[in-house]
C-alpha cells in the first residue's frame, strides 16, 4: 500500500555564523529537532504520553545565511509585530520592527531599508512559518516554546 509520507513543519533560522548568539541558537534549534525524532521514535513504539501530546514532535531545520526574500520579510514581521492582524497575541513574545532591521520605524520603513541595505537585518532570526511565529535573538525559552508548541490544525 503506498501513503504519503507526512512533510514536517519548516522551522528556518536566519543564521550568521560569527556570531555567538546565532551559534547558541542553531545548538540549541539542532538538539531540539534531535529531541523531538527521539520522542517520535518513542511514541510509535508505544501509545502516547502526555508529555508527547503536548509536543509538536518531528520539524524541519532549515539554516540559511542568506537573508530573507522581500515576501518571507513581511512575514516575518507580520509575525513580530505587537500590532498584526488577529486578535490577542496568546503566548507569542512581540517585538519593535527596529529589532528585526536596524533603524527601521515602522513596517513600511523596514521593507525600504532592507531592499536598500540586506545586512540591516538582525540576526539570529528563527521562523515557524507554519504557526507564524518568530523569534529574535538566541532567547532560549522563546526558541523551545516555539518548536515545543502544538502544531496547529
Amino acid at each position: 500500500m503506498f501513503r504519503f509520507s507526512k512533510t514536517l513543519d519548516p522551522i528556518t533560522l536566519f543564521h550568521s555564523p560569527s556570531l555567538a548568539s546565532s551559534t547558541r541558537a542553531l545548538n540549541l534549534l539542532k538538539q531540539a529537532s534531535i529531541n523531538a525524532a527521539e520522542t517520535a521514535t518513542e511514541d510509535q513504539a508505544s501509545e502516547y504520553s502526555s508529555h508527547a501530546k503536548q509536543q509538536r514532535g518531528e520539524f524541519e531545520l532549515e539554516v540559511t545565511t542568506n537573508p530573507p526574500t522581500t515576501d518571507q520579510l513581511r512575514s516575518i514581521i507580520e509575525y513580530v509585530s505587537p500590532v498584526s492582524g488577529v486578535g490577542g497575541q496568546g503566548d507569542k513574545k512581540t517585538y519593535e520592527v527596529s529589532e528585526l532591521v536596524k533603524g527601521a520605524k515602522d513596517a513600511e520603513d523596514a521593507v525600504k531599508k532592507f531592499k536598500e541595505d540586506q545586512s540591516r537585518f538582525v540576526r539570529p532570526i528563527t521562523v515557524d512559518w507554519v504557526n507564524g511565529r518568530a523569534v529574535i535573538g538566541d532567547q532560549e525559552s522563546e526558541i523551545l516554546r516555539m518548536v515545543r508548541q502544538l502544531p496547529s490544525n
